[in-house]
């Protein structure tokens, strides 16, 4: 069994699933706790590669019949009720979530969260997480894993704690708490040293390309999702591939690229050999549906034939509970491909549906897309409101990119700086930036670089220059002297003000 846990978290893991079941078939006449423990992480293998057919045959391991236990003292172990029961709950709600039954699976395995969770041991805990997430309680989830990981880290269980903390980093990006999930992430690949442990590190780099996708950091995007992809192809990671390549897709789509993102989509969540992992391509089908609407491809028949299909297989996943946001971001879709009538009910319905569940990042783009719809109809005022909304969301959860996406929207539905309000003097109000921008600009002008801003802020350089970029295009300035007197229009200004330290008063300096 040892060769088989290793591969597991630092090999091939269709190898690690073979030898596991393997091992768990040989112990299974006289070790049935043993064997049981090799079935689980070969299920583990088989998920990870994306096997469902080697997913369930390791979850029908689990069971095995007594006339497959012809040692007698494993047949009294066998038929012991409540180690049974335990056992058959556990096989038949995974399996269940594997048919999409998430009634049946949420009653079976209800019990066999409550035993896990009151172990208060962090390997049961972190059993007990991951099948909260297949269920799709995601606050049940994040409880038990951080419960998990304080306990792992007062047992100083180095092997233990960066999986913790791959599972808690994901429920958190699911959850829509990306700076959590970043943290987190960023904790486990660090937790992770020198330990040989490549496809835990392939995990958290696909976290951390998906949350720095969010950001529209680009950079970053790329060199997780490379670290991600250079070991999940090696070792047949589906689940980390998937992640990695959603995370490529979103910021293509973020920064305009809606054909390069639509194409780079198709594959993982169209039928065939290339579809991604059986248990997640399903949460990519929205973006996919967004970059397929803005590259203009709904405008063939057999395509808008082929997204209306998608959305529906989608709209089923989102009925199972698995998703809190996914029944307005179902309507979202469906605004998105209808026709003009029928769309502004459906996003109006949408963000309805927001209102009931918390999922900033999810509501912002909705609120995006439908400013968007009403600007392309003319219908600015409304359209303002939107994006205005858009821009606060996005905020609130550092999604940057797409507050720039709201923020250039605006601009192109009449909102300018020389539109804003004006104060007293009759000078411009700084109310177009958003509370990060103003921040930044408030930093930038008594004086602090790119670089110290990003420490008062916990954020990157990139990102505070990214920002300067848009606050001078919001503002119509040219220069740091510039941005001074448009957020201080005091015509006898402080000259330790007007003339910031390390300004040069060239058109945006991009201090190191």
């Amino acid at each position: 069994m040892a060769l088989g846990l290793r591969l597991l978290r630092d090999g091939p893991v269709s190898d690690a699933h073979n030898l596991l079941l393997l091992t768990s078939g040989t112990l299974r006449p006289t070790d049935l706790t043993r064997s049981r423990e090799a079935a689980v992480q070969a299920s583990l293998a088989a998920w990870s590669g994306g096997d469902r057919d080697g997913y369930l045959a390791a979850l029908e391991a689990l069971c095995p019949s007594a006339a497959d236990l012809p040692d007698p003292e494993s047949r009294t172990q066998a038929g012991e009720e409540p180690v049974e029961t335990f056992w058959r709950a556990y096989r038949d709600g995974m399996r269940s979530i594997l048919h999409a039954d998430f009634d049946r699976a949420g009653a079976l395995l209800g019990a066999v969260l409550h035993v896990l969770r009151n172990q208060q041991d962090a390997a049961r805990l972190l059993s007990a997480g991951t099948i909260a997430l297949m269920l799709g309680d995601l606050a049940t989830a994040r409880q038990v894993l951080g419960l998990a990981l304080a306990i792992a880290r007062s047992e100083a269980t180095p092997a233990l704690l960066p999986r913790i903390l791959e599972h808690l980093a994901y429920a958190e990006l699911r959850a829509g708490r990306y700076h959590q999930a970043r943290v987190h992430a960023e904790a486990g690949l660090e937790a992770v040293g020198e330990q040989p442990l490549r496809n835990v590190m392939a995990g958290l780099s696909a976290v951390l390309a998906l949350t720095a996708s969010i950001a529209g950091d680009r950079v970053a995007v790329t060199r997780h999702a490379e670290s991600a992809l250079g070991i999940a192809h090696a070792h047949g990671l589906s689940q980390a591939k998937t992640l990695a390549e959603w995370a490529r897709a979103r910021v293509d789509l973020g920064h305009g690229n809606a054909e390069h993102a639509a194409a780079r989509l198709a594959p993982l969540v169209h039928a065939g050999p290339r579809r991604g992992h059986f248990g997640l391509w399903v949460m990519a089908v929205p973006c996919y549906i967004e970059a397929a609407v803005l590259a203009g491809h709904d405008a063939d028949a057999e395509v808008d034939a082929d997204v209306d299909h998608l959305i529906d297989q989608y709209a089923q996943w989102a009925a199972l509970g698995a998703d809190p946001p996914g029944p307005a971001v179902v309507l979202r879709c469906r605004a998105l491909v209808a026709g003009h009538e029928q769309s502004e009910d459906l996003f109006n319905q949408a963000l309805a549906q927001h209102e009931e569940v918390d999922s900033p990042y999810e509501h912002a783009r909705t609120h995006l897309a439908y400013g968007m719809w009403l600007r392309r109809r003319r219908r600015l005022v409304e359209a303002r409101t939107q994006l205005r909304r858009a821009v606060m969301g996005f905020d609130q959860c550092g999604a940057d990119v797409g507050a720039q996406q709201a923020d250039a929207e605006l601009r192109a539905a009449g909102e300018t700086p020389t539109a804003a309000p004006t104060g007293e003097a009759g000078t411009v109000s700084p109310m177009p930036l958003t509370p990060q921008q103003l921040r930044i600009a408030r930093s930038v002008v008594q004086g602090a670089t790119n670089r110290e801003v990003a420490r008062q802020l916990s954020i990157s350089t990139r990102t505070v220059e990214y920002h300067l970029r848009n606050i001078f295009a919001q503002l119509g300035v040219r220069s740091r002297v510039a941005l001074a007197r448009a957020l201080d229009p005091d015509p006898n200004p402080d000259p330790l003000l007007s003339t910031p330290a390390n300004s040069s008063g060239a058109s945006f300096p991009t201090d190191r």
